[in-house]
């Protein structure tokens, strides 16, 4: 007989398998340097939909066709600048409040009474970088109340990074204003929850004989007796799911104002502010929050596909 031949199973590059701290993951923005103003946004997953689009993507077998393929929406309302971080050798060393927020941040966060200082105030050599804190208007949609927090990196020189804040204090950004039709963005969060599983689903390990002893759905074997203990390489049973996982270079179809099209989705209900069409699947349940980003390194086979939305289905 041949030799049976078993590769490892479970990846090891996400490594310790447990439930991530936080919904909204941190991002490396120092890594991403392409993008309008903001190099993100915070999305809520719909769901997803067959879409039936004009493939005008050159040299494509379907060129010119009418073809189906796979979108997902997301519902994006307005962000708000909550804060202002100034970084000197990537360390916050100075971080602004603004006045006047709403009133929902007020249960989320503990304010400190003193007087934040003005952004005129932090001296320009004292600096190297500036980002922003900012929250979603979440009330506006029909997920729920309590906005999420994301930090996000900003494009530009300090100068253009300064004058922004300063024109948006107080004013609702749109996802309209950051990213484009037909550009590329990655897609940051957790995917869905499955608590406790075992090796079978957590790993994919093989069913054992019928015949075997203790059990089918476990490995036969914990390991040798030396090292006397066993080691985390063993499948076992454990946490599945809420992990954090980026989905990359996914295509921006459609987007822009919802103005009743979407009306009760199952799992969601309906879609009240912006939204965006992503050529793909994407990691999470509905109503998952996730951060939008502008492509870490984009590849020429996503950037030249072409789609002409027609219907949605």
């Amino acid at each position: 007989m041949p030799t049976r031949k078993s590769p490892r199973k479970g990846s090891l590059q996400f490594w310790p398998r447990k439930r991530a701290k936080k919904f909204l993951p941190s991002v490396n923005w120092n890594a991403i340097n392409s993008g309008k103003n903001l190099k993100g946004f915070i999305g809520y997953k719909v769901g997803m939909f067959s879409a039936f689009v004009r493939d005008n993507t050159p040299n494509s077998m379907t060129n010119g066709k009418k073809i189906i393929i796979p979108v997902t929406v997301l519902e994006c309302p307005t962000i708000k600048i909550l804060s202002v971080r100034f970084y000197k050798d990537n360390k916050v060393i100075e971080e602004i409040l603004v006045e006047n927020l709403d009133k929902e941040l007020r249960k989320k966060i503990k304010f400190s009474k003193k007087k934040s200082k003005k952004i005129e105030d932090v001296k320009q050599d004292g600096y190297d970088d500036i980002r922003v804190i900012v929250y979603s208007n979440v009330k506006k949609t029909n997920i729920k109340k309590t906005p999420d927090l994301g930090e996000i990196g900003l494009v530009g020189s300090l100068e253009e990074k300064i004058n922004f804040v300063k024109e948006n204090l107080g004013k609702e950004i749109s996802i309209l204003d950051v990213f484009e039709r037909n550009q590329l963005v990655d897609l940051r969060g957790l995917t869905k929850g499955y608590g406790l599983c075992g090796p079978v689903k957590r790993f994919g390990i093989t069913l054992k004989s019928h015949k075997s002893e203790k059990g089918r759905r476990r490995p036969g074997s914990l390991g040798p007796w030396h090292p006397a203990r066993v080691t985390f390489r063993a499948p076992q049973a454990g946490q599945l799911g809420m992990f954090t996982r980026v989905v990359y270079n996914n295509k921006i179809i459609d987007m822009g104002k919802t103005e009743g099209k979407f009306k009760n989705i199952k799992n969601f209900g309906d879609i009240k502010t912006e939204y965006i069409l992503v050529y793909g699947s994407i990691q999470g349940p509905a109503k998952r929050q996730l951060i939008i980003t502008a492509p870490l390194r984009e590849t020429r086979k996503q950037l030249k596909k072409n789609y002409e939305l027609l219907e949605l289905r």
